[in-house]
């Protein structure tokens, strides 16, 4: 099920996209979008540095009202049973202004095998460890906020941000890594969120 979100409000938000979590060393938002891969980071990766996935479960199940999160493909049923919120679905959408944003983990789709997108649709994805963003499709737009444990290709540990209309990469020394802002989805942008969390 899609939702709906309510426009109307015009106070600023800001919302943390995270993807690739298992370590432990960052400040807790009022908002957090995680793209999967929460407590483990997978046969193919080396240990992460401060990985401590017991501590990031129970900072996780105290924030779990301000979490919406997709499976990734190293999360699993053990996960979901410590865990105190969903982490069981492959994608989610968000209606927001007559605009569709579809929120994966990007394992199965991602811009080469997007889901059934229209014109302008927004999708955004971790998986690859690389953050950053392109068009593809149709005028569609897809944004990765890359990885808080493991970044890959010369990128660096960190997170995206939305606030004041625009996505913000950020390293967690606070330094800006690049940002994205597109007239089109100011409008939508904004509205994102509200009727779903108060402050």
């Amino acid at each position: 099920k899609t939702p709906h979100l309510r426009s109307g409000r015009e106070q600023e938000i800001r919302l943390w996209l995270i993807s690739q979590l298992q370590r432990r060393e960052y400040p807790l938002p009022r908002r957090m979008l995680l793209l999967g891969d929460l407590l483990y980071h997978g046969p193919r990766n080396d240990l992460p540095r401060d990985y401590a996935p017991k501590e990031v479960i129970a900072m996780l199940n105290t924030r779990k009202e301000s979490i919406l999160c997709v499976r990734g493909n190293c999360d699993t049923e053990v996960d979901q049973m410590v865990l105190d919120f969903e982490l069981t679905e492959n994608y989610k959408t968000l209606s927001v202004d007559g605009k569709k944003f579809y929120l994966t983990h990007g394992h199965k789709f991602n811009s080469q095998n997007p889901p059934p997108m229209n014109d302008r649709d927004v999708l955004i994805h971790g998986h690859t460890h690389i953050s950053g963003y392109e068009s593809f499709g149709d005028n569609n737009l897809l944004l990765n906020p890359g990885s808080v444990s493991i970044p890959k290709e010369n990128t660096k540990n960190g997170y995206m941000i939305y606030e004041s209309n625009t996505f913000i990469w950020k390293d967690f020394d606070g330094n800006e890594i690049m940002k994205y802002a597109s007239p089109q989805l100011r409008k939508a942008l904004n509205m994102l969120w509200y009727g779903e969390y108060s402050e």
